[in-house]
């Protein structure tokens, strides 16, 4: 009796049932073919923004391989944006289309109007970088991802704010020039450290931040741009050499990623700079600089404590972990981690001014 009771009353929903169910299927239709912000509109939408993020992709590939003097054809964009070939001529075509570029003997170079529009958006994607490299606590491995995803995203205007908030910078983290707001950028300088013969010196102008692996190996060296560099040893498995004092050995891939502005006229190596952290308790220094690879809130924060060139500074105690370590500076006891005390260049001021002074 109760599961005939049952079944009669289910028969007798079932036409509210497919009611609801039919109201809701019209409800989802009318939404999706909704003239303004249906849902079909925002795919498109979707769509749409996903193309232009390709060919301004594009652009940047093809505005790099010229400004360093590389041919670019339609297996290289396809590489480099890892999309199928057959994908990379439809964008071929459609770059063509718009004028934005020249296609050639199977090789592709931009038109002015795409040589400009790629300039916007290298400004847009350095200008990024120099902000997450100064101002944020994003790890340098992750600088350039990072301002991809951003540079999509943001008018001219809004750079041009964000620029002036940090100063108009002329570099960005990397070492590669920034362009201006009219467009201009300097030509292409330097030769990759891989081409330098042993006894040459230099100073790195410019890392590579792709592929992002080789990259991250750079950044765990400690390298950067702004370092002398004077190479010791060169053969077909290793290139040794000396960094602001620091001895490197890097495979000639990896040092392939590396560019060096060559300084012929110089002939006495580098020195080793001595930093705070080799400091004994008692010891007192001089500040001559922070490494330029101590950056953002680090950097802001060293400064705050008085870590500026010319400061005396003396080691007074370590913590019962050994890290971190206090310090006089500027008659105020401050601590500093270990880590940090390794990016700070001090000048040791001698035991025989030390009982003088």
């Amino acid at each position: 009796m109760i599961i005939t009771n049952y079944i009669v009353n289910a028969d007798a929903r079932h036409p509210a049932v497919m009611l609801v169910i039919g109201l809701l299927i019209l409800t989802f239709l009318i939404w999706f073919f909704w003239p303004r912000n249906g849902g079909l509109e925002w795919l498109t939408k979707i769509y749409r923004h996903n193309k232009r993020i390709q060919l301004e992709d594009a652009l940047k590939f093809i505005f790099d391989c010229e400004y360093n003097k590389v041919k670019c054809d339609i297996n290289a964009i396809a590489g480099n944006l890892n999309i199928a070939t057959d994908t990379a001529g439809e964008l071929i075509g459609k770059l063509m289309e718009l004028e934005f570029i020249h296609f050639e003997n199977q090789f592709v170079t931009l038109t002015d109007e795409g040589r400009s529009y790629a300039l916007r958006i290298i400004r847009i994607h350095r200008v990024w970088e120099r902000y997450l490299a100064d101002q944020t606590g994003v790890k340098p491995t992750d600088w350039h991802n990072v301002a991809d995803r951003l540079e999509h995203h943001v008018s001219q205007e809004k750079i041009e704010i964000l620029a002036a908030s940090i100063g108009n910078p002329v570099f960005d983290p990397h070492g590669d020039p920034i362009p201006t707001k009219k467009g201009e950028l300097p030509d292409a300088k330097g030769v990759l450290l891989n081409t330098m013969k042993e006894r040459e010196m230099g100073k790195i102008i410019h890392l590579e931040d792709e592929p992002s692996s080789i990259f991250e190996q750079l950044n765990v060296l400690g390298l950067h741009p702004g370092m002398s560099v004077y190479i010791t040893e060169v053969n077909d498995k290793k290139i040794t050499f000396v960094a602001d004092g620091e001895e490197c050995t890097l495979t000639p891939l990896f040092a392939g990623q590396v560019k060096v502005e060559k300084d012929d006229h110089k002939t006495i190596l580098p020195q080793k700079h001595e930093l705070l952290s080799s400091l004994e308790i008692g010891d007192e220094a001089i500040i001559k600089g922070i490494s330029t690879n101590c950056r953002g809130p680090q950097r802001r924060r060293l400064l705050d404590l008085g870590i500026v060139p010319g400061s005396r500074i003396k080691a007074l105690m370590k913590s019962a972990s050994g890290n971190p370590v206090a310090y006089n500076v500027m008659g105020t006891t401050i601590g500093i981690r270990k880590k940090e005390a390794g990016l700070i260049f001090i000048d040791r001021i001698k035991i025989k001014e030390h009982a003088h002074s």
